[in-house]
């Protein structure tokens, strides 16, 4: 049983297909799957990198996490793939390859050489290869198709909270905990360092209430900076780092998934030290109050 899509931060749309593909799983004793590629079909089509909600890494952790997908496959999409025939996607690829019995696909879903193919071309191409299909029909919020699209602008204007209710989880970041300059520790707010991958969508700059979740599932409430660093630093890297509230400990070289939640303020340049300080002590305040007023986030499916 096969999803197909690529599933850009696997939001309430893709949900849908997803839980779909598990529901016929379970009936027929089958193995919920879904297909998606390493970076977006537009992206070699266009030439034009095109910025993406998630790495493949964590658009997989989010399909199994949170949809119960048993087997996620990463195809490379190249200009082979990006110039195979519609038909040959189905039968060679997908049928013959990787031995789909069923698919499961949403209402845009465009594939093969040009996107000639189509919803009714794959209904009808299963249906004589004796493949089992469903096409899901487009989810809305409040009249708002729910896309990719639309909450990658959201990310970008730091809109997180919205983002976050049309993807259906947090936003998240994933990535092996680095050295910084440790400019955090000698503020007396010791922070972990992560990296955005290639091609993955910066949030807007300034400051997160957000949630860290380590290797064994425990988590800690955080504050997450993305931006520059105006205050203590002048050479203009994008820097993600993230304070972990009651914690101590070493997590250098450890993976770390960062989930965020809400938009505290804008990254600027303060006075002085002791202004920034001041600040960061007003953040740690927010995101307690925020995690007070919002326990559910601490109970969500890890």
């Amino acid at each position: 049983m096969t999803a197909l899509g690529f599933f850009d931060g696997v939001h309430l749309g893709h949900g849908s297909l997803l839980r779909r593909v598990a529901e016929v799983a379970a009936r027929q004793g089958a193995v919920p799957a879904a297909v998606t590629f390493d970076v977006h079909p537009e992206s070699v089509i266009m030439g034009v990198p095109v910025p993406l909600l998630n790495s493949p890494a964590d658009r997989a952790d989010l399909m199994r996490r949170l949809y119960g997908i048993e087997e996620v496959i990463v195809e490379r999409f190249d200009r082979r793939m990006m110039k195979m025939p519609w038909q040959e996607f189905i039968s060679d690829y997908l049928v013959a390859r990787r031995g789909v019995v069923h698919v499961v696909a949403g209402h845009d879903f465009h594939f093969g050489y040009k996107g000639e193919g189509n919803p009714q071309r794959l209904r009808e191409q299963c249906a004589r290869l004796g493949v089992g299909c469903d096409i899901v029909q487009k989810v809305e919020l409040g009249g708002i198709t729910v896309s990719s699209t639309y909450i990658r602008t959201l990310i970008a204007q730091g809109e997180m909270e919205q983002a976050n209710t049309f993807l259906g989880h947090p936003h998240i970041l994933t990535d092996t905990v680095s050295h910084g300059k440790k400019l955090g520790s000698s503020l007396g707010f010791p922070t972990v360092n992560l990296r955005v991958p290639p091609d993955v969508l910066v949030p807007a700059h300034g400051v997160y209430a957000s949630r860290a979740v380590f290797e064994n599932g425990e988590s800690r409430m955080a504050v997450t900076n993305v931006g520059v660093r105006p205050t203590v630093d002048d050479d203009h890297r994008l820097n993600v780092e993230s304070f972990l509230l009651d914690f101590d400990g070493n997590l250098y070289g450890k993976t770390i998934r960062v989930e965020f939640y809400s938009f505290l303020r804008e990254e600027r340049r303060f006075a002085s030290i002791d202004h920034l300080r001041a600040e960061i002590s007003r953040n740690v305040q927010q995101t307690r109050d925020y995690f007070a007023k919002h326990r559910e986030a601490f109970f969500l499916k890890r």
